[in-house]
């Protein structure tokens, strides 16, 4: 499979049970490394905010990225952390979670997804954390030009926090 056998385009609500099926996968509960599990009721407001990206192979979500406000996330206690390590800009935005299917890992696909979410929101500054133990994904923010502006620890365990301009 290759890349020009994909589609990469903002969500549509018919693809909110595909990202909750590869979200679930992804849960710390079951071995990934999502820190937040969010609702059907979450994604269905998400995608009429904000841009929510899709990445589909044969009609299937095999990856997706998040923007949303800051506001939207504030009462959620990792994410307050992270912005009492660092707030961001006047315009800035929540970037993630971002996911990736296990069997499309490895093929550039979440730069694709980054990029795709870079256009839809062009000159904004985009905020997120990693869990320092996640270094595959530290390792891919690095290569897409995101640059680390703080960090803080939550829960026990060391984050990262990166940011960008689209």
């Amino acid at each position: 499979m290759t890349a020009a056998d994909e589609e990469i385009g903002p969500a549509a609500p018919n693809d909110i049970a595909g990202i909750l099926e590869l979200q679930a996968e992804n849960v710390i509960d079951r071995g990934g490394l999502l820190s937040v599990a969010f609702s059907r009721d979450f994604f269905e407001k998400a995608i009429t905010e904000m841009p929510v990206i899709v990445g589909r192979r044969d009609s299937c979500v095999i990856g997706y990225v998040v923007s949303s406000p800051l506001a939207a996330h504030a009462h959620v206690p990792i994410v307050g952390a992270m912005l009492c390590a660092y707030r961001g800009g006047a315009d800035a935005y929540l970037y993630g979670p971002i996911c990736v299917a296990q069997n499309e890992r490895g093929r550039s696909l979440a730069t694709r997804l980054f990029a795709a979410l870079r256009t839809q929101l062009p000159g904004r500054e985009g905020i997120l954390f990693i869990r320092r133990d996640n270094a595959s994904s530290l390792r891919a923010h690095a290569k897409m030009g995101l640059r680390e502006v703080a960090e803080f620890t939550y829960a026990g365990a060391a984050h990262a926090v990166l940011s960008y301009s689209g």
